[in-house]
């Protein structure tokens, strides 16, 4: 196992990288990993060297401690910018959500406890969801006055759909672990102790696929989603190009030519 490599100079995040896979860990335990300026501008950092790092296949993200992944922004520091010039340049500097969305590895949220507001909007930036049994989902911003502000009211009905997602905002209704699988808010949901190994596990699974590949079905799928069939479809031919190009497409047809599917040998 290569030994890991940590970042130990973050106040509200910690940073680790090991065997590929990126483990980025929100850590105000003591606040239930509220999203506060000084996390969305090491979120900023974090991601930004995510994007660019060949080493990082996939990576994790969760909360520290046993409450929450994380229950919201802090209001008191986003609802008092100096001015809306001000704090829309800022938004356009440190542009964590675009961050988020744009990078090209495939990103799982390890969920547990509170993932309200921010935390829910954060999660729904990433590729797959596994949910512990405990975990809660609320949207609680129209209930305090205002509406989400980091993609939550465009992501979640691209998720769970319309209705559902109106439904949320409107009341103030949480959903539990059961209703989110039932809805396609996560993918799977675990007892809490097996959250993490099963997000490992998943990663694993991912990185034993060609990279090429996984990452250009992640990109035919986000860019395609906003697409019309037509425009997606060409953007789908665009990338097959690219894959079958690549070493392991000649592999993957040499063995299935061969009658020995790789990937099948693994089930």
């Amino acid at each position: 196992m290569c030994p890991s490599q940590i970042r130990s100079d973050f106040q509200t995040i910690t940073y680790e990288k090991q065997d590929g896979i990126g483990y980025v860990t929100l850590n105000r335990p003591q606040v239930l990993n509220i999203y506060n300026l000084q996390m969305r501008d090491e979120l900023c950092q974090v991601l930004s060297a995510l994007r660019d790092d060949p080493e990082v296949i996939v990576a994790i993200f969760r909360g520290a401690g046993e409450r929450a992944f994380c229950a919201g922004a802090d209001l008191s520091e986003f609802l008092t910018a100096p001015s809306p010039v001000i704090a829309r340049k800022v938004r356009w500097e440190r542009d964590v959500w675009g961050l988020f969305l744009g990078l090209p590895q495939p990103l799982i949220a390890a969920l547990h406890g509170y993932v309200l507001g921010s935390g829910i909007e954060m999660a729904l930036c990433c590729d797959l969801r596994i949910a512990s049994e405990d975990v809660r989902f609320g949207l609680p911003e129209v209930s305090l006055g205002i509406i989400p502000a980091a993609g939550g009211t465009q992501t979640l009905p691209r998720t769970i759909g319309r209705a559902k997602s109106l439904e949320m905002l409107f009341t103030n209704r949480w959903i539990d672990a059961e209703e989110a699988l039932a809805v396609g808010l996560v993918n799977r949901v675990v007892p809490r102790n097996k959250l993490l190994p099963t997000a490992e596990e998943i990663a694993r699974k991912i990185m034993s696929l060609a990279p090429m590949a996984v990452r250009c079905a992640k990109e035919a799928i986000r860019r395609g989603t906003n697409m019309s069939l037509g425009e997606g479809l060409e953007l789908e031919r665009q990338l097959a190009s690219l894959t079958l190009s690549t070493q392991d497409a000649l592999e993957g047809a040499k063995a299935f030519l061969e009658g020995v599917d790789p990937h099948f040998q693994n089930k």
